[in-house]
């Protein structure tokens, strides 16, 4: 049903209570930072939309290559200090970053 979806500043908001989340990156489809959290500086914000985007493209077609039918909506990575989850449409995409040791910290 039309307008039962969350809004952008709804999901922003939600996403920033949780624990860890240390930043997030709003991308357009040419790879262009749109929105970020105030945290990140200019570079870092250019640095992780172009990184990403470069990923995400390899990663969607990976998966179409293993099946033509599917796509790739969202894609998890975990490093030793960040986790990176990234929700991918045709549009945009939602990059956010959380601190892997926060865990510990609780």
């Amino acid at each position: 049903m039309a307008g039962t979806e969350p809004s952008i500043d709804e999901i922003i908001k939600r996403i920033q209570t949780y624990h860890g989340v240390e930043g997030y990156v709003i991308v357009n489809s040419e790879g262009i930072p749109i929105k970020s959290s105030s945290n990140f500086e200019n570079d870092l914000r250019t640095k992780y939309s172009a990184l990403i985007t470069q990923l995400i493209v390899l990663a969607k077609s990976v998966v179409r290559e293993m099946n033509k039918d599917d796509d790739l909506t969202v894609l998890r990575m975990r490093t030793k200090l960040h986790e990176i989850l990234v929700t991918a449409d045709k549009e945009i995409m939602f990059i956010v970053i959380q601190n892997t040791n926060s865990e510990q910290q609780v």
